[in-house]
């Protein structure tokens, strides 16, 4: 059994979710004015108003494209940490579950966007490695440095 020491790593989903959560989210986007229903006369009967297209409004968060990236490391390193049993493997799955909570309440293409980026961290791995090899904890603690590089950049620069 392998032992991968995270002792000297900052826990990235603490700085990430801590900093989300307490530090305020940075949102952009306009409201879309709605017009007045227009009913017209049509060969003397009355037409009902054509219907208003609902369409969700997509938040432009200008830390998406990092957090995607974090959401891809958050999958790598579950698959790794899961592959070399090492202790807290689970935890990652959980963690990224909980960023998406935070994040994306109420916009289901943020919250697709970032578990389709999460999926391709943990299925980038999946093809390479089936057994844990030193090479899988290198790149395991490669990754999670990378995550919390991310995490302090993101709460240092968007966070309140």
């Amino acid at each position: 059994m392998l032992h991968v020491s995270t002792g000297s790593m900052i826990p990235v989903r603490r700085v990430v979710l801590s900093s989300l959560v307490f530090g305020g989210l940075v949102w952009a986007g306009a409201t879309m004015a709605q017009g007045g229903a227009q009913s017209g006369v049509q060969g003397g009967k009355n037409a009902p108003p054509p219907p208003e297209e609902i369409v969700p409004q997509v938040a432009i968060v200008p830390y998406d494209d990092k957090l995607a990236r974090l959401a891809e490391v958050l999958g790598s390193v579950h698959y790794l940490r899961t592959l070399c049993k090492a202790p807290g493997a689970d935890e990652w799955r959980a963690d990224m579950q909980q960023l998406l909570d935070s994040e994306t309440d109420g916009e289901p293409q943020r919250k697709e966007k970032l578990t389709a980026a999460f999926n391709r961290g943990y299925r980038a791995f999946a093809s390479v490695y089936t057994v844990c090899t030193q090479a899988a904890i290198v790149a395991e603690e490669r990754y999670r440095n990378e995550g919390a590089t991310l995490a302090t950049e993101i709460t240092s620069r968007f966070g309140n």
